[in-house]
């Protein structure tokens, strides 16, 4: 089974990955992945991001994973993915992300996007368009350990991702801290 572990840049994607590795799961990085195979086909200098060939990528691994092994798929591009079985979306309150991409050295023009995104649902709203409701996951990272947020996906695995209402999408709304949200408060 493949499964996405996607979400906002800070949301915990490579920690949680990485605890997901030392309890014995497969984990691939996709971005390492999209370098290593050459789907990593330009750079975006407006948003200084690397732009990832997501329709080789996604080629590719249908191509290479193809058994019923379980093995989770880390990255922010994840549930752009069709192949992917399960999406498993970490969020993180807007206000809290923001510490932890300054605490990352990241410029406040990059920060503002990605809590503006999280606060917006872009993740889940993609995903949506991607992939069918109930395969998709929501785990909110603002007040739980990196071994809290991976003991919940080892919950869903054990579940074999049957839909729980605990993880449903669409429980998580922190729209309203666009509303109330002045970068000069802060």
């Amino acid at each position: 089974m493949r499964v996405a572990l996607t979400g906002t840049p800070g949301t915990g994607k490579s920690a949680v990955a990485a605890d997901l590795e030392h309890h014995g799961y497969r984990v691939v990085r996709l971005f390492d992945l999209a370098k290593q195979e050459g789907y990593v086909d330009g750079i975006d200098t407006k948003r200084n991001t690397q732009l990832v060939d997501t329709s080789k990528l996604n080629r590719y691994i249908k191509r290479t994973f193809v058994s019923d092994d379980l093995v989770f798929f880390e990255g922010h591009i994840g549930h752009h993915l069709k192949v992917m079985e399960k999406i498993v979306i970490l969020r993180c309150h807007p206000k809290v992300l923001k510490r932890r991409l300054e605490s990352k050295g990241w410029s406040a023009k990059k920060i503002q996007e990605n809590i503006e995104a999280e606060a917006l649902d872009v993740i889940l709203c993609e995903a949506v368009e991607w992939h069918s409701q109930e395969n998709i996951f929501e785990i909110d990272t603002t007040k739980k350990t990196v071994d809290d947020v991976a003991v919940s996906i080892i919950a869903l695995v054990k579940r074999n991702f049957r839909p729980t209402k605990t993880y449903s999408i669409g429980q998580i709304d922190w729209s309203e801290e666009l509303l109330y949200h002045s970068p000069s408060k802060e």
